[in-house]
């Protein structure tokens, strides 16, 4: 399966609609006060970067944001892809862009954070497989134990 990976606007209907399917996803997973989502909206801050992965019919599969804090400091937001696409490595292609885009603004650090329950394992393997080590709260999230936190430090 080819994939086409671009930066691209979250303000437009499939990927709106991705946004939906992933917070659905997430509602049963996690206590909704624990869920750290952005919306759309949000997605398209100037401190934001959407990366939206396509198939060969340009249809949306996947999408990955790359969240900027300042002091060389990212964050990974965001990251999904529809369920048959899943298995095709999708997700690492993604977090493979975000953190060449990453490394060319500077950033040296990346952090994310995701569940801590199951339903998560899929997220937690593309992490690891990434380079990604279990770390500490980060950011402003609560240590809730409703949270994984992950970091990764990028060569410059």
């Amino acid at each position: 399966m080819a994939i086409a990976i671009a930066v691209e606007t979250p303000l437009q209907d499939d990927v709106r609609a991705m946004v939906a399917e992933l917070n659905e996803t997430m509602i049963p997973l996690t206590p909704r006060e624990f869920q750290f989502q952005l919306s759309a909206e949000q997605m398209a801050e100037p401190s934001v970067t959407v990366l939206i992965a396509r198939d060969e019919a340009g249809r949306a599969v996947g999408m990955a944001s790359l969240k900027e804090h300042g002091d060389r400091l990212g964050e990974v937001k965001r990251m999904f892809t529809l369920p048959e696409v899943r298995g095709r490595r999708v997700g690492s292609q993604l977090l493979q862009r975000i953190e060449e885009l990453a490394v060319a603004r500077n950033v040296a650090r990346l952090v994310l954070e995701t569940g801590e329950a199951p339903g998560f394992e899929a997220a937690w393997r593309v992490y690891e497989r990434g380079g990604y080590k279990v770390c500490g709260a980060v950011l402003d999230y609560p240590d809730s134990g409703y949270s994984r936190f992950y970091e990764k430090k990028l060569s410059q």
